[in-house]
């Protein structure tokens, strides 16, 4: 969605090349332009109109400064905007820690086994990490088998223990073992949970306890 997204936005932008000054014609070509790209791609009606109606107030009357073509500031425009509906400044992960333990928890089928890998393989490859993945959920059928493959898949090593049903204990064993073969990083899978499963979170808490994570990271389906 992200890559569809970028592409129409790129699109967009273009139709501002060779333009020497920013005018209300052909802002007001490319910012419908952005609002049909943000419309395509889920972004609801009310925001998409606010946010270029915001770009549309600042880049008409702006003169294209010497080493800038009015495509590239549009697009300055376009990305500050963006980065403010996201809610400003992004937030970086703790990774101080030795190792640095990083605890997954959300609901169940939220896709908290397939964002760890994805989270794992973005640390090795471009934060120069050695990540390790500790499989916890010992409730879902073929959960830890599935971690297996998704670790295989990006070249991380799993840690696992079929025969220990302890989530706390297994939690604490995989940060020993992080420890033991130079892994810098742990990312812990557990299993989904409701708040209302007073057991489950429970138990969630007692592994947060134990391995006192630089970061708990809340997993959510892109619906909610």
């Amino acid at each position: 969605m992200f890559d569809n997204l970028s592409e129409k936005l790129d699109k967009a932008l273009h139709v501002l090349k060779g333009h020497g000054q920013i005018t209300e014609i052909n802002v007001a070509e490319t910012t419908k332009e952005v609002r049909r790209a943000l419309l395509d791609a889920d972004v609801n009606f009310k925001i998409a109109k606010e946010f270029t109606n915001k770009v549309r107030d600042k880049a008409l009357g702006q003169n294209v400064l010497t080493t800038l073509q009015p495509g590239q500031l549009m697009v300055k425009i376009v990305k500050d905007e963006l980065t403010e509906l996201m809610g400003g400044d992004a937030a970086g992960i703790d990774l101080s820690g030795n190792p640095s333990v990083i605890l997954m928890s959300g609901l169940q089928g939220s896709g908290k086994t397939t964002f760890s890998g994805k989270l794992a393989h973005y640390l090795k490859t471009k934060k120069n990490k050695y990540p390790l993945l500790v499989a916890c959920d010992v409730y879902r059928p073929a959960a830890i088998d599935q971690l297996h493959v998704v670790g295989e898949q990006i070249g991380v090593p799993v840690y696992s223990d079929k025969e220990n049903s302890d989530p706390v204990s297994l939690a604490k064993a995989g940060i020993a073992h992080a420890k033991s073969n130079g892994q810098n990083v742990v990312i812990i899978d557990t299993a989904g949970r409701l708040a209302v499963d007073e057991r489950m979170m429970t138990e969630i808490s007692q592994i947060r306890d134990a391995v006192q994570p630089q970061e708990t990271l809340f997993v959510v389906d892109s619906m909610t």
